[in-house]
């Protein structure tokens, strides 16, 4: 199916283990667009995976580190976050973003353990 809207799809946790980041998505074969919101105080651990991230911030504000990077962004704000480099958010108001991701072969965000 080629079309959707967000308010339709299941709405789930992104990185059960790492972010308190919640919504829906749709995934094609090469990459993912989803539409999630944070809690404020929400914050996603320290993290690399070798994914590019693309994030466009809706509403809210947010601490974002990418590498050596850091800066507080909010709405109209877009980050892009390069494969393999560690990164962290911590969300300062309530805060719904759309993200882009491309899809790395047998590779998965939602079931990464990367602190094993």
């Amino acid at each position: 199916m080629p079309f959707f809207k967000w308010k339709e799809l299941e709405s789930e946790l992104v990185t059960p283990r790492y972010s308190p980041a919640r919504g829906p998505a749709v995934q094609g074969e090469k990459m993912m667009m989803g539409r999630f919101s944070y809690p404020a105080g929400g914050v996603a651990k320290a993290h690399s995976h070798p994914n590019e991230q693309i994030v466009s911030m809706l509403k809210g504000k947010a601490r974002v580190r990418i590498g050596d990077e850091e800066r507080i962004l909010g709405p109209g704000e877009v980050y892009f976050i390069p494969a393999n480099v560690e990164h962290e958010t911590e969300t300062l108001e309530d805060r719904e973003v759309i993200v882009c991701k491309n899809i790395v072969p047998k590779w998965s965000i939602k079931e990464a353990k990367w602190d094993d």
